[in-house]
């Protein structure tokens, strides 16, 4: 893990995405930093973003087509994610609730060191308004 220098900056993006449960974008982050620091950049808070992905306090929820939504990974909240194909919500799912993977499923010898496990599908209500209809990628 680098250490970055802490900037205003950079604490109150953590700041904001520590309050946010929405999994939100660079955009929505930039806009909550800016009632904060009214200066801060667009690109400022991309490349805070990133620092934060690499020092491995942020995780990224990426879909095609579709702005790289980000996650504060909050101690003690260990989860994973339910992505609905349908309006693109983001779900928490706690990895307390998914079975332990099997030790021989790995290569002999093979260390994990991070576990990013997504569920892709249609939530409730995509699911309720699709019935019948063919599924988007």
């Amino acid at each position: 893990m680098t250490m970055v220098r802490q900037t205003r900056q950079r604490q109150a993006v953590i700041e904001v995405l520590r309050a946010s449960r929405e999994h939100p974008d660079a955009a929505w982050i930039h806009g909550r930093v800016r009632q904060v620091l009214p200066q801060v950049s667009l690109g400022t808070v991309y490349r805070t973003l990133d620092a934060l992905v690499r020092d491995g306090l942020v995780v990224t929820i990426e879909r095609a087509g579709q702005a790289t939504r980000y996650d504060y990974k909050h101690e003690g909240h260990d989860h994973h994610h339910a992505v609905c194909r349908g309006c693109g919500a983001i779900f928490d799912v706690e990895a307390a609730d998914i079975p332990a993977l099997p030790p021989s499923a790995l290569p002999a010898g093979f260390q994990v060191t991070d576990v990013r496990l997504e569920f892709m599908g249609l939530c409730p209500q995509c699911g309720n308004t699709s019935a019948g209809t063919s599924q988007p990628d």
